[in-house]
């Protein structure tokens, strides 16, 4: 179940200063991990980033960030083993730790905010009554450096320009369109993304691509899928009913928004029902790396097995062979289509991740969240699962999918979460 409100619960210190600018956590906030995770995720949203970067891989930069404020609070905590950095003999504030990992990484890749940054770091320590020497400090710029370190070459920011891969014009196959996100001249948007060095799975490739491929289209589930993202998913005359349509603007396929959507499903079940420093960072970086690797997974997916979108397939179905699939060379969706294929979902690879990753951190999938795009607008859920499945209904609402690929972008998500959980976070 869930319901759409109005936010306005800011943590009151923070929404007079900094917060305003930087967008916090709530006043659930339980602690350093939950405030920076929301200050790495309004600058990874905004951008810009040094060098820019396509919008999948700010989810990269995320998990970096995570990674770096775990091992800075774990090596004081001493809880679970770390995920990469050891720091022998650490010592001071995990919140002092926590904050200067997460200012340090994001300092790295978006550089343009590192006044902004600073100043937040520095005023996020004197509010919690922390000195800029507490030995926290030296611990988290450790982690930092460590991580960042460990990632230098791992292949998520080209360092050349990617040749435009326009895919391919056969039937069933994905190629560019022009739309609001990017014109059709500038291909898959990442193709490279799929390649990149996983952070925790051993293959992108090929440890958790889909057990089958899309439905044939002339089956029964592809003729199902197409007639209901033709009908739900269109610009006009849509079946839609309002709350659909609503649903639809507040999943944007916007990146800002959307971005910000996914963060605050990592960070606010977390921020509103976990006390422990040492737990709470844990819950996110598994989220994190979760989603990091889904979006690794589904990417490698999407470039080499890649199907066409519902506007492609809807304008060509007197193509594909099936009496049953009626072609309308005018339709468009809802939505911008985004520049890449339809196999399979990106956003469903992600939501996967986080809910899954969390459900197993709670061992329930019955846990109250909010979720919020940047606007006062909210939806609140009472099971992770309840989210999973309106990110399923929703891209095709919007027009941008067909709900085999939705599903089967889901399936990686938690698959890949599944096995994160297993390898990462675990007691020493």
């Amino acid at each position: 179940m869930h319901v759409i409100t109005t936010r306005w619960n800011w943590n009151r210190w923070v929404a007079a200063g900094l917060l305003g600018a930087l967008g916090w956590s709530n006043a659930a906030s339980a602690d350093a991990v939950t405030d920076w995770h929301a200050i790495a995720a309004n600058t990874l949203c905004s951008g810009p980033a040094t060098p820019p970067r396509s919008g999948p891989v700010g989810l990269l930069d995320m998990a970096m960030v995570q990674a770096a404020v775990y091992d800075a609070v774990q090596a004081i905590g001493g809880k679970y083993k770390p995920y990469h950095v050891q720091i022998p003999g650490a010592s001071g504030s995990p919140e002092a730790a926590a904050a200067k990992a997460a200012h340090d990484v994001l300092v790295a890749f978006y550089a343009p905010k590192a006044e902004e940054l600073g100043k937040t770091y520095k005023e996020y320590l004197a509010k919690k009554g922390l000195k800029e020497d507490d030995p926290g400090v030296a611990v988290g710029q450790k982690a930092a450096a460590g991580i960042i370190a460990m990632r230098a070459e791992d292949g998520r920011v080209p360092t050349t320009t990617p040749v435009a891969w326009m895919g391919e014009t056969a039937m069933g196959k994905w190629r560019p369109v022009d739309s609001a996100r990017a014109p059709a001249s500038a291909g898959m948007a990442a193709p490279w993304l799929g390649s990149v060095k996983p952070f925790v799975i051993q293959s992108g490739s090929s440890q958790f691509q889909p057990n089958k491929p899309p439905p044939a289209w002339t089956s029964a589930e592809y003729t199902k899928d197409y007639n209901e993202v033709k009908a739900v998913g269109a610009k006009t005359n849509s079946t839609r009913t309002p709350e659909q349509t609503e649903m639809a603007n507040f999943f944007s396929t916007d990146s800002p928004a959307l971005c910000r959507v996914f963060q605050a499903a990592i960070r606010e079940p977390v921020a509103a029902h976990v006390k422990d420093i040492n737990e709470s960072s844990r819950a996110i970086v598994l989220a994190s790396l979760s989603v990091a690797d889904a979006v690794i997974t589904v990417w490698n997916t999407k470039r080499h097995d890649h199907t066409w979108r519902p506007i492609t397939a809807i304008h060509e179905a007197d193509k594909d062979g099936n009496p049953a699939t009626e072609p309308d060379p005018s339709w468009q969706p809802y939505l911008s289509t985004p520049p890449y294929s339809d196999w399979t979902s990106g956003g469903n690879g992600v939501s996967g991740a986080i809910t899954r990753s969390h459900t197993l951190f709670f061992g329930k999938d019955e846990c109250p969240f909010t979720v919020t795009n940047g606007t006062e607008k909210t939806r609140t859920y009472n099971k992770f699962s309840d989210f999973a499945q309106d990110i399923v209904d929703v891209r095709i609402y919007q027009g941008i999918h067909f709900r085999f690929a939705d599903v089967a972008g889901r399936e990686q998500g938690e698959k890949v979460a599944d096995y994160v959980f297993k390898n990462v976070g675990v007691p020493k």
